[in-house]
């Protein structure tokens, strides 16, 4: 959903709190008093006991306070800004947090983790969250909110009059060859595309690394995200089209015209026609419903691709960090495998362990670096972290220079209806596995 639309001018304010507990009530004071079914005692002590469970600072100065209670309205969302900073024991001894994002969900608001990695996602922009703590009053700051959050942040660059060509020429193309879609590839622009460069009255697909929302007046179809730490023209390609084919944008039988370049430089230069039978026929046997286990979420697959590139690209101490994820089927894979360690996700609320929640990447990122791998239900809940996978597969040979890992990975998926994922400790490439055959997400790093 658009973030801008839970946006009220008159939920955010400047707060006078040196602590979190003050800041939250201040934030209640002014989200409750045209809801009168809300209660600022309950909600307080449920938005305390959040964090006593798990942390919501997020860095950057931002803290995400947040709670679900029984009310008829979806959201209420209030904004908090401290230019002296308020202690919080989720931020390191010198930090202060300097911005507080108190969502209030109702429990029928089936998109809540959804909105909350939304907000999480937009917050991870220092950029936008320094134009935020330093807005010159609070007008201001509402306006910076809706631009940042509406995703309507995208800088002006100069387009020139080649890359409007392109597009033409894109079009063009994809009508001649009878595609389905235009895919944009929208990092060859430092800052985003200008708006109004690709309209077409074709189907169009941004791809792109930063977190925004598709633009409200419809300039393209569908946005898909997805990291990558190469410069290369199109390296994202093959992870969003597996994106894309999970969430049904696109179907096997589809083809499509991509435009690109290399990123950063502001220039289309390169024009690609992709036939998706061909792209994955190695790994589908005729039907995107063959690529997806049937208990496992699209948002939950793409979620976990996202984390275990961010880890590829970020890693632990400047290395990539190896990893395996298990995804689906988590019955048959907990009976081909056991615990190497103690399960640091036992006795948890589900919704706390969800891969979908936001507060779980850092959590996910730091158990990576413990042997054995991650299982994790279709809709996102992590069992179990820290596992040994038990199954054999002798009907599969993978290539040279490939370990235990990723033998791992291909036996599992061979003998459970299950995706696996894994992260290389040595080159840092990211590689799907279902049914034991692979696929590399990205391309291993020089």
């Amino acid at each position: 959903m658009r973030l801008d639309r839970i946006i009220a001018r008159g939920r955010i304010v400047d707060l006078k709190s040196l602590d979190l507990e003050g800041a939250l009530q201040e934030l209640l004071d002014v989200s409750v008093e045209k809801f009168a079914d809300l209660k600022p005692e309950a909600l307080l002590k449920g938005l305390l006991a959040r964090e006593g469970t798990m942390t919501t600072y997020l860095g950057h100065g931002v803290a995400l306070p947040h709670v679900r209670v029984k009310m008829k309205r979806r959201y209420v969302l209030a904004i908090g800004r401290s230019r002296v900073g308020i202690r919080h024991d989720g931020a390191m001894a010198d930090e202060r947090v300097h911005l507080i994002v108190m969502l209030i969900a109702g429990e029928n608001a089936r998109d809540y983790l959804q909105v909350l990695a939304s907000i999480a996602r937009q917050v991870k922009d220092k950029e936008l969250v320094e134009g935020l703590i330093n807005a010159s009053d609070l007008d201001a700051l509402h306006e910076r909110l809706v631009g940042g959050f509406g995703g309507l942040r995208a800088v002006e660059v100069q387009q020139s009059r080649v890359n409007r060509l392109m597009f033409r020429e894109a079009e063009r193309v994809a009508l001649g060859a009878a595609c389905s879609a235009v895919v944009i590839f929208g990092d060859v622009f430092i800052g985003g595309l200008q708006p109004g460069t690709v309209r077409s009255k074709l189907k169009t697909i941004l791809v792109t690394r930063t977190a925004i929302e598709s633009s409200e007046d419809g300039e393209y179809s569908y946005t898909i995200q997805v990291r990558s730490f190469s410069n290369q023209r199109l390296a994202q390609l093959r992870s969003a089209m597996l994106v894309a084919l999970t969430r049904g944008v696109v179907k096997f039988t589809d083809r499509i015209c991509c435009v690109g370049g290399i990123s950063g430089s502001n220039q289309f230069d390169t024009l690609v026609v992709v036939d998706i039978e061909r792209e994955f026929q190695t790994l589908l046997t005729g039907s995107t419903a063959d690529l997806l286990p049937a208990d496992v979420k699209p948002e939950v697959l793409e979620r976990v691709i996202a984390v275990a590139t961010e880890l590829a690209v970020e890693g632990r101490e400047g290395r990539p960090v190896g990893c395996l994820f298990v995804v689906g089927d988590d019955e048959k894979v907990g009976s081909l495998s056991k615990p190497l360690v103690l399960n640091p996700f036992y006795g948890y609320k589900e919704e706390d362990r969800n891969i979908l929640n936001p507060f779980m990447d850092e959590t996910v990122k730091e158990f990576s670096s413990i042997d054995g791998a991650f299982i994790i239900r279709g809709d996102g809940v992590v069992e179990s972290a820290g596992s040994l996978i038990q199954a054999t597969d002798s009907t599969h040979e993978l290539p040279g220079g490939l370990g235990s890992r990723h033998a791992a990975a291909a036996a599992i998926s061979v003998a459970t209806n299950c995706i696996s994922i894994v992260v290389s400790s040595s080159t840092g490439q990211v590689t799907l596995f279902r049914r034991g055959v692979m696929l590399p997400l990205t391309e291993k790093r020089r």
